[in-house]
């Protein structure tokens, strides 16, 4: 099979195009830099050169492939501000991939989130679907919901349509994202910090098995599918903030809700959300099985903690 992938370069999006080419399938990416082009080429994937802005560019690319994995998201728009101008794109790239496979029963894979969904419980596949649980959201996030109840609504358009969830890290060696944030933040106020009690818990997986996932999504995913990649269901913050603390070699403490802005940043917004979720329903229906290390052994191979270069 030929595939198209949107962040093919990426964290994630590059591990998928590895997976997808061992495999035995064909793989075109998306590359909206001469860097990623070549990364692509290096890769053995075929590139076609635009950003998601390009529609007709991703609609020829699509309606060309036996299916599509969508990964790109614009995030350096969104973390600049620009979040709801950037869900506003994803959701027209996600539009144009509706309209170019519409009545094919050829599959359309899109990245999503678990962060969020049942704040306090475990969240499963079929959570996060009724509107009335996100009624409280507005401008960008709500548009990435609506994007992804988009995506699984072709189904009734003859795609073969699914959502694939991630957690919050995708860990592994190379990890610039939230895991290394808690790192880097940690390093530069010399203490390995978590919020309150720190017995919030986040889920986690390892980016090869989440590029698995994408695999067997697209392969065999059936319609209409809201699938979960999580290997570890819910690791305590604070358990994450002693591994850093024992690497590091710095004190572990809780830090004051009213002090978390000024201590943890941007990350202060995510930090203290405890937001475990389930993989069961995924597991059951596509036999996936992560393999990878888990995230406090992950933390333990030391990657994380190697001094960032001068």
């Amino acid at each position: 099979m030929r595939y198209f992938v949107t962040g093919a370069s990426g964290w994630i999006g590059s591990a998928v195009v590895a997976e997808l080419l061992d495999a035995g399938h064909q793989v075109a990416g998306l590359a909206r830099s001469d860097a990623a082009a070549a990364a692509l080429t290096a890769a053995g994937a075929q590139v076609h050169r635009g950003t998601l802005d390009d529609l007709a560019v991703l609609r020829q690319a699509a309606a060309a492939s036996e299916g599509v994995i969508h990964l790109a998201f614009n995030h350096d728009i969104a973390f600049s501000g620009g979040f709801e101008a950037a869900a506003d794109a994803d959701r027209r790239a996600v539009e144009t991939f509706g309209d170019a496979l519409a009545g094919s029963g050829r599959p359309l894979v899109i990245a999503s989130g678990t962060l969020g969904l049942k704040p306090g419980r475990v969240a499963a596949e079929q959570d996060g679907h009724a509107p009335g649980e996100f009624a409280h959201l507005a401008g960008g996030p709500r548009t990435r919901w609506e994007t992804g109840e988009l995506t699984l609504s072709l189904a009734a358009r003859g795609v073969r349509s699914s959502i694939v969830r991630l957690p919050p890290t995708n860990h592994g060696d190379g990890d610039h994202g939230f895991l290394a944030a808690i790192v880097a933040t940690a390093r530069s106020k010399g203490v390995s910090g978590y919020l309150g009690d720190g017995a919030n818990r986040w889920p986690a997986v390892h980016r090869l098995d989440s590029a698995h996932l994408f695999c067997l999504a697209v392969e065999s995913a059936p319609a209409g599918s809201t699938l979960h990649a999580v290997a570890d269901e819910g690791v305590a913050i604070r358990d994450i903030a002693e591994v850093i603390g024992r690497h590091l070699n710095l004190p572990v403490a809780s830090v004051a809700p009213q002090a978390a802005a000024g201590h943890f940043s941007w990350l202060a917004g995510f930090i203290g959300l405890d937001s475990p979720a389930s993989s069961t329903l995924t597991r059951e229906l596509l036999g996936w099985q992560p393999a990878q290390p888990g995230l406090i052994e992950d933390l333990d191979e030391g990657h994380y903690f190697r001094e960032p270069p001068a």
